[in-house]
C-alpha cells in the first residue's frame, strides 16, 4: 500500500461524506505529528499498533561494492519500529 492507497482507505473508513482532500489532510496530520513526536520525545507509542523510536547506529567499517575497498560508515540516527500485539495478530 502506498500513500495514495492509504488516503483512499482512510476516506472509505470515514464514510462517503468525507472528501479525498479531508482524508489526505488527516493522513498528513498524523504523519507530521509522528515526526514531531520523534524529534521532541524520541519515541511515539500507539497502543495496539506499535512504537516508533529514535535509535543510534554505531560507526562501523564497510566496503565500497564498486572498488572493493574498505571504508568508514559514520554513526547515524535511525528510526526503529516495534509492532504492537494487535498489529502482530492482524498479520
Amino acid at each position: 500500500m502506498n500513500k495514495a492507497e492509504l488516503i483512499d482507505e482512510v476516506q472509505n473508513h470515514l464514510g462517503a461524506e468525507t472528501s479525498k482532500a479531508a482524508a489526505e489532510r488527516a493522513v498528513e496530520a498524523v504523519l507530521a505529528a509522528v515526526g514531531r513526536g520523534l524529534r521532541r520525545d524520541r519515541e511515539v507509542s500507539l497502543v495496539g499498533f506499535g512504537a516508533f523510536a529514535v535509535a543510534t547506529r554505531a560507526a562501523r567499517r564497510g566496503y565500497n561494492p564498486h572498488t572493493q575497498r574498505p571504508m568508514k560508515i559514520r554513526a547515524m540516527k535511525t528510526i526503529r519500529f516495534k509492532a504492537g500485539l494487535a498489529l502482530k495478530a492482524a498479520v
